[in-house]
């Protein structure tokens, strides 16, 4: 990836916890390619997925700011429990009162909005991290939407950390997987659409789809957001106009780079080299 003089351009700015937003910026740039990037994965701190409110916006305000500083005006949260515990309250409070011009974006709202071409029987299934699942934000967007849908919410304490261990194509998987998904058929059998509720899962897609009934519909969110983004920048021009079009990508971590770049390189499907800041 070429490096970029940061005083010249406005990239755009794409946050995680950790790796599973990489999912989520590899659909970005195969959908919008042509503009400049930052990611940024606060790994040292990373799983978010069990921590209180308050943690999660610390965390987040403090990343979306570090972009910030780095000259992105609008930032993805490629993180479904940032977006479920932070995201309204930077857009409500932390950008109108310190940061006017600039926007922050989520996972949420994207994935929610293309169930409607999706299911048919209105029964929705979820897997997420403990996080978002208790956060019930998912079930609180749908029911704007349709308030005659279904969503049943299923916790996945496990499956990250099967993602971040390598784990996730290996034979101890299957058990933490069929589990999950058969409590969640088990629970409302007409569900015909699953939601992938966290960057980290689709990775192990493979095995989900090997355990998820053949009718069932399963959504993993890259595409519906990078879908949003490019309908969101022809929406507005006056972020899309200031947004350099350079065609780079610059990875941050708050990790070691040596272990961020090899499961970063593993997500992406890619050479990646990143640079480790504090936050």
């Amino acid at each position: 990836m070429a490096e970029k003089d940061l005083s010249r351009i406005e990239p755009i700015g794409v946050f995680d916890s950790g790796y599973g937003g990489l999912t989520i910026l590899k659909e970005i740039l195969a959908h919008l390619p042509q503009y400049d990037y930052i990611y940024l994965g606060d790994n040292a701190r990373a799983p978010y997925g069990t921590r209180s409110f308050d943690v999660v916006y610390d965390f987040t305000r403090q990343a979306v700011e570090e972009l910030f500083s780095r000259g992105c005006r609008l930032v993805i949260l490629a993180c479904n429990t940032a977006s479920a515990k932070a995201l309204r309250t930077l857009q409500e409070q932390l950008i109108p009162d310190k940061y006017p011009g600039h926007r922050v974006l989520g996972v949420i709202l994207p994935t929610v909005e293309s169930l409607s071409s999706t299911t048919k029987t209105g029964h929705i299934g979820l897997l997420a991290t403990p996080g978002t699942v208790r956060s019930h934000s998912y079930k609180l967007e749908v029911a704007k939407i349709d308030p005659d849908m279904s969503i049943t919410e299923i916790e996945c304490p496990m499956w990250v950390p099967l993602v971040e261990s390598g784990e996730f194509d290996g034979p101890g998987a299957d058990y933490f997987v069929k589990k999950r998904i058969d409590t969640l058929m088990a629970t409302d059998p007409q569900i015909d659409t699953l939601i992938l509720g966290c960057t980290h899962y689709p990775l192990l897609l493979p095995k989900i789809r090997k355990y998820t009934p053949e009718n069932v519909t399963i959504l993993a969110q890259g595409e519906f957001v990078a879908r949003s983004l490019e309908n969101y920048l022809q929406r507005h021009p006056e972020i899309e106009n200031e947004a350099s079009k350079g065609g780079t990508v610059e990875f941050l971590t708050t990790e070691n780079t040596d272990k961020f770049d090899s499961l970063a390189s593993l997500f992406l499907g890619s050479d990646v080299s990143s640079t480790r800041i504090i936050l």
